[in-house]
Formats: C-alpha cells, sequence, structure tokens
C-alpha cells in the first residue's frame, strides 16, 4: 500500500514540475557551477579586463573627491554612534575595497550612515563591542538573504513606511547634534523627543563661539551648494566645481585651521574632535564576549541586548543600499542579489577591523556619481584616500571642531528627507499617508526600530482590510424588450481574486443590490476562497424565492466562480443575453412585477 503512495506522490511532483527530480536537481547544479555564474558573482572579474588608463582617471578623481567628503562624515557619524572617530573612518576603508570586488553599480559608495550610527547608539552606551559584533552579524544577515535569493521580502516595505523611517531618523539625528551644535551640558538624548528635552533643559549652558561656528558651517554649506559656475569651461570654474563638490571637506579643512591658530595664541574657543587614534586597526575575530558594567557577558547574552530590535539594522542597511543603486542606475537593471551579497561581505570582511556597521550613502554616491565615476574602483581610490588620511593626518584630526561636525551632519539630513511624497499621498492613497505619519511619529518618540516596525504594522494591516472588503464595482441599467419590458439589471464586476476574508462583506453586497437581474461579471476574476462560493451560493439560492436571477458572465472553466449555482453565459452583447434568459425561463411577468 506504501508504495502506491510513493509513486502516486512521484507522478504528481512529475505533472507539477514538468520534469523529473534529478534532471532539476542536475541543472541547478549546472547552474551554479557555471563560470559566468561565478563571474556575475565577482563583478571585479568582469570590469578588470576591459580597465584602461581614462578610466583609471577618473575613477581616480571620482575616488579622491568622495574621499574629502568621507573623511569628516565618518567621524561625524562615530562620534553620532558613541564611538572612537577613527572608528568611522576604518569603516570607511575596509567596506569601499570590499565594495569594488563584489559591488555591481559603480555609483554606489559604502561607508558609514547616519542612520545607522543613530541606531547604534543605545547598544554603543553599554559597550563599543556591540558596534562591531553588530557589523559581522549584519552582514551574516544580509549575504545570508542574498545566497537565498531572498531579496523579495524587501518588497513588503512600502515607500511610505521607507521615507516615513528616514524623515524619523533626519529629526533624531538632527536633534542629537543640537548638543554639539550649541556645547550644551547634559546628554544628546535618546529619542527626537528627549533630545529636544533635554536641549531646552540645558538652554542656559549654550557656548556662545560654538553655536557661532556651527551657525556659520551650516550658511556656508548651503551658500556652497547653491554656487553654480557661470561659465563652466574656465580654470576658476572648474575649480568652484571642485569647491562644491568637496564642500564639507573645504568647510572642515577652515574650521580646523581657525580652531588651530586659536591654539597656537593659548585659546581653545571650541569643543574640539580630540585625539584620534591613528595608523591601522587591531585586526582580530567579532567580539563574541564583552564587558558591561564590569561584568563580563557572552554571546548569548549579547543577542539578548541586541534583541529583535537588532534586525532593523541589516533591513535598512540593505533597503538604503538597493534604494541607492537603482536611483542612480538609470536604465540598467540592478542585481539586488548581488548587491546583498556585496553589502554582506563589506559588514562581515570590515567586522574584523574594528568597523560600525555600512551601506550604500546617497549624499557620498550622488558625489561620485556627479564625479564622473567609471567602475566600482572608485572606491579603491576612497579607502586609499581615507586610509592615507588615519594613518598620516591623525594628529590635525583633533583639531576639528565638533560644532563643525554637527552642522555637516545637520545639513545632510536635509537632504534625505522626501516631503514631495505627501501630496500625491493626500491625493491618491489617504490610508499610505496614515502609514507615514504613523512611522514618523513612532520613530520620533520611541525609537526607530519601533518606527518602522509600526509602519511594516500599519501596512499590513491596511492590505488585510483591503482584502476583506474587495471593491465591488456595481453599475445599474434597464434591458429593454418587446417580450420582456423594461427589467432592472445589475452589473457586478468581481475583482481579481476574492479570498476568504471577505465572505461577510460580498454577501453583504450582492443581498443589498437592486436589480430583477443580478449579473456577476467574472472577466478578471481568476480566484475565489471556497468560502466566497458557499457564501454567494446561499444568496443565490435566497434570492431564488423572491424572483431574482443572477448570470455569471464570462467565467472561465476551473477559475475562481465558475463553482457558483447561477447560469454561466457568454457572449458581448449582454442586452440580448439578458433578454433571452430571461424569456427562456419564462418570468417575464414576475420580473416585471418585482421592486
Amino acid at each position: 500500500m506504501w508504495h502506491r503512495k510513493v509513486l502516486w506522490s512521484y507522478n504528481f511532483y512529475l505533472r507539477i514540475n514538468c520534469c523529473p527530480p534529478r534532471s532539476k536537481w542536475r541543472r541547478g547544479v549546472s547552474r551554479m557551477c557555471n563560470v559566468e555564474s561565478w563571474r556575475r558573482r565577482v563583478p571585479i572579474t568582469i570590469w578588470l579586463p576591459q580597465y584602461n588608463l581614462e578610466k583609471l582617471l577618473r575613477d581616480a578623481i571620482a575616488g579622491i573627491t568622495v574621499g574629502l567628503t568621507s573623511i569628516p562624515q565618518g567621524i561625524a557619524y562615530a562620534i553620532v554612534a558613541g564611538l572612537p572617530p577613527q572608528v568611522g573612518l576604518y569603516s570607511s576603508i575596509f567596506p569601499g575595497v570590499m565594495y569594488a570586488v563584489f559591488g555591481s553599480c559603480k555609483q554606489v559608495t559604502v561607508g558609514p550612515t547616519a542612520i545607522l550610527a543613530a541606531l547604534l547608539t543605545k547598544y554603543v552606551a553599554q559597550s563599543e563591542d556591540f558596534a562591531y559584533l553588530a557589523s559581522f552579524l549584519t552582514g551574516c544577515v544580509i549575504l545570508l538573504l542574498g545566497v537565498l535569493q531572498l531579496g523579495f521580502l524587501l518588497d513588503f516595505i512600502s515607500k511610505p513606511v521607507i521615507s516615513g523611517f528616514t524623515a524619523a531618523a533626519a529629526l533624531q539625528i538632527s536633534a542629537s547634534q543640537l548638543k554639539s551644535l550649541f556645547n550644551t551640558t547634559g546628554s544628546s538624548g535618546g529619542t527626537f523627543i528627549k533630545a529636544v528635552i533635554n536641549f531646552f533643559s540645558n538652554i542656559k549652558s549654550v557656548q556662545l563661539w560654538d553655536t557661532l561656528l556651527g551657525v556659520l558651517t551650516i550658511v556656508s554649506l548651503f551658500l556652497l551648494k547653491c554656487c553654480s559656475p557661470s561659465s563652466p569651461l574656465s580654470y576658476c570654474a572648474t575649480c568652484r566645481v571642485h569647491s562644491v563638490r568637496a564642500r564639507n571637506a573645504v568647510v572642515v579643512f577652515a574650521a580646523t585651521a581657525v580652531a588651530y591658530l586659536f591654539y597656537i595664541y593659548g585659546m581653545t574657543p571650541f569643543k574640539l574632535t580630540g585625539k584620534i587614534e591613528g595608523g591601522l586597526p587591531k585586526f582580530s575575530l567579532p567580539p563574541f564576549q564583552t564587558v558591561v558594567n564590569n561584568n563580563t557577558i557572552g554571546f548569548d547574552k549579547m543577542l539578548d541586548v541586541l534583541g529583535p530590535e537588532g534586525l532593523v539594522m541589516p533591513l535598512v542597511a540593505i533597503l538604503e543600499s538597493i534604494a541607492i543603486a537603482k536611483a542612480f542606475a538609470g536604465t540598467a537593471s540592478v542585481d539586488v542579489t548581488q548587491e546583498m551579497v556585496a553589502v554582506g561581505m563589506c559588514n562581515i570582511v570590515s567586522s574584523f577591523a574594528q568597523s560600525m556597521p555600512a551601506t550604500g550613502s546617497f549624499t557620498r554616491t550622488a558625489l561620485n556619481h556627479a564625479s564622473g565615476v567609471m567602475t566600482p574602483a572608485g572606491s579603491l581610490f576612497k579607502a586609499a584616500l581615507v586610509l592615507l588620511s588615519v594613518t598620516y593626518l591623525s594628529e590635525a584630526f583633533r583639531f576639528i571642531p565638533r560644532s563643525t561636525l554637527a552642522g555637516i551632519i545637520m545639513v545632510a539630513m536635509v537632504s534625505i528627507v522626501d516631503f514631495s511624497i505627501l501630496p500625491p499621498l493626500w491625493r491618491h492613497s489617504k490610508s499610505e499617508l496614515f502609514v507615514w505619519f504613523l512611522t514618523v511619529v513612532v520613530g520620533v518618540t520611541a525609537g526607530l526600530e519601533y518606527g518602522i516596525a509600526a509602519g511594516a504594522a500599519g501596512d499590513a494591516l491596511r492590505v488585510l482590510y483591503s482584502a476583506s472588503r474587495p471593491r465591488l464595482v456595481t453599475k445599474q441599467f434597464k434591458v429593454c424588450g418587446v417580450q420582456v419590458g423594461a427589467v432592472d439589471v445589475a452589473l457586478v464586476s468581481l475583482p481579481e481574486v476574492v479570498c476568504y476574508a471577505s465572505v461577510e462583506h460580498v454577501g453583504r453586497v450582492l443581498r443589498t443590490v437592486r436589480g430583477h437581474v443580478v449579473v456577476l461579471d467574472g472577466r478578471t476574476n481568476i480566484h475565489a476562497d471556497i468560502g466566497v462560493i458557499e457564501t454567494v451560493n446561499s444568496v443565490i439560492s435566497d434570492a431564488e424565492g423572491g424572483k431574482r436571477r443572477f448570470l455569471l458572465w464570462c467565467v472561465e472553466e476551473g477559475h475562481g466562480f465558475d463553482g457558483i449555482n447561477a447560469t454561466l453565459v457568454t457572449g458581448d452583447d449582454l442586452q440580448r443575453i439578458v433578454t433571452e434568459h430571461c424569456v427562456d425561463n419564462r418570468r417575464v411577468s414576475s420580473l416585471s412585477g418585482v421592486s
């Protein structure tokens, strides 16, 4: 008996898959062993053989330009996370090298970002080892998603949720920089609300010189951003273009020079970054244990500290990177799987070198694109410049004013917030607008990880509500004929899929529809759950006693509503169809008497 069941299961498998399991497995193995497949997973083997001097020069210019921006931003984002400044620089070096090998989008620049830094803050407050472990775990999760080709899971995070999360992150990060911008006392706060409350609670401790330098930094960055050379072919215009692109580095250099001049004369009016440990990082395994409050905790306890909220970091990292890659790829397609592999490898390898989680940066990617990068080798030049800086210029970095770094971060936050999504949401989808506001409000009050969770939950509820309340478009009209007189007809258009959650709604709509003849339009329907079919049959049975007739129009056999106990009709002339069926069933007198 058992062998018959096995044989039946095997035959069923053949019918479903259209090929023997062994041959299908062999095809999968052959694809994995294919040289071209492996080359796609290591893109440097594709573009490096075609590399030439022209590409080298353009990549070098773009890499150096991006590197000049990566240095101040890396230091600033490390400070945001509560890490030593050099960690931000290490996080620009090693991910850049790995992305040059595995990255598929030439414009993308991988490194620390403000959002990831904000997510790290509460963990780093206990021990900086959590940042290095988070980098390793983030890379493992993203790499696993890429290997298993689970990129489609990201489709469940809607654009309003992403936009709302980004807006909440920008508000929280900007608020956390108020302390450094004005050099006030007290805590910078873990959320937007706490940061604002703490700032106003300590507003009397505002320092004049730091405030003046921070505001001047913000104004200078906006003025440089608005500069546009009138004659792009002139030498002066070319210098202005490069100054605008490297404006962060220009402003930091000027502020550092001013702070150093004051230092020479024995004055320190600004709060400075302080000593930065130069040279290469300490290469070692990611920390699987650490010390918190003089107590050593193991890997399991560290995972407990990270908790489910820690999964937000890999989610945000890959969402940022793929969104940026799609934005700058133009008409070219983006290999989502390969981007996951690349970002995963960037974080795994960099976790062995005292680095924080990294992903694609919109600001630096836009700068890379504007600088005319030709291949992912631009990341190598960027990494080389940052490495030289942290090795030989670390002494100079200690004179960078913190208010200047705070100003750079706040200006960067302006560019990542997209309020242009709000008018279309208001006009076309107020439920999605509610999800956007829910994500922002929860994000700025409870925390960013809770904001994106609340947004995703709101989206899920919105989709479930839509599934339970499908739109049944009803049209009322009359069919007139010599034999039947005037017959009221209701045409109910059935949606493509009607699931079990809409049973009550569908039954309620069909019971309240008015008409002597109800035509169920199934031209677009392909599936209906059994509960819906039973409910419709019940409505039809009740209606037959009231002398109402149901017709099922243009439903293919085996699709959706073909199990309904209604007359199946076809054809394009609906008036003729209704007339014929009214006459055939000899209900002319009864139909004309129904109100």
